[in-house]
C-alpha cells in the first residue's frame, strides 16, 4: 500500500511545521480555513498556478504575486519569477499543481488541440499540428504532484534563499493539499 503525499489541511495544526509561520502557511489559512484576511502592504508570496479556470484562491488583495501558466509550467516565464523577488521582495514561493489538469497526458490530446485550434482559432490542420508538435514536450506533464514537487526543487537551485512549497489543489473540493516530497 502506497501512501498519498498529500497532506491535507482541515485546521491549523495540519500545517508542516516548516510551512505554519510562512506566508505559505499563511496562504494555507486563508484558502482552506478561512482566516480573515488581514491588510498587506506587499505582496509576501508569488503563487505559480495553473491557468486552468476552477481555480480561485482565497486570499486578500495585495498578498501575493500569482503567475498562472498551463500545468504551472512557469520555464517560459522566469524573468517573472525573478522580477518577484528581486524587485518584489517576496519571501516565499507556492508551486500549485492541481487535480484533473489538462497538461498531464498532453501527448495523447494531439488531435483534440489541432480540431480546437482550426475550428476556434482559423487556423489551417497543418498549422495546428506543426504548433503541437513544436510545443508538446515542452508542456506536457506526466503526473502533477511530482511535476509541482520537481518545479519546487528546480526554483530552490535557482532561488536559495527563499522557501519554496509545492502544493495541489483539488478541484474537487478546492482546497489546497501540502505534498511531502517523501512519499
Amino acid at each position: 500500500m502506497t501512501l498519498s503525499p498529500l497532506i491535507p489541511v482541515v485546521r491549523d495544526a495540519d500545517i508542516l511545521p516548516a510551512l505554519a509561520s510562512t506566508p505559505v502557511g499563511e496562504l494555507l489559512r486563508y484558502h482552506n480555513l478561512g482566516t480573515p484576511h488581514r491588510e498587506h502592504s506587499r505582496a509576501e508570496l508569488l503563487v505559480i498556478m495553473c491557468m486552468d479556470s476552477r481555480k480561485k484562491l482565497r486570499i486578500p488583495d495585495n498578498f501575493a504575486f500569482i503567475l498562472r501558466a498551463g500545468g504551472a509550467n512557469i520555464r517560459r516565464a522566469e524573468f517573472k519569477v525573478s522580477f518577484a523577488v528581486g524587485v518584489g521582495a517576496v519571501s516565499a514561493i507556492a508551486v500549485i499543481g492541481h487535480s484533473d489538469c489538462r497538461m498531464v497526458g498532453l501527448r495523447g490530446r494531439r488531435e483534440e488541440f489541432v480540431e480546437g485550434l482550426v475550428r476556434n482559432g482559423g487556423w489551417s490542420d497543418v498549422e495546428a499540428a506543426a504548433e503541437f508538435d513544436r510545443y508538446v514536450d515542452e508542456f506536457h506533464i506526466d503526473d502533477a504532484v511530482e511535476f509541482a514537487c520537481a518545479e519546487a526543487k528546480r526554483l530552490r537551485v535557482r532561488y536559495p534563499k527563499l522557501l519554496v512549497a509545492p502544493l495541489f489543489y483539488t478541484v474537487e473540493d478546492n482546497l489546497l493539499h501540502q505534498i511531502c516530497e517523501d512519499a
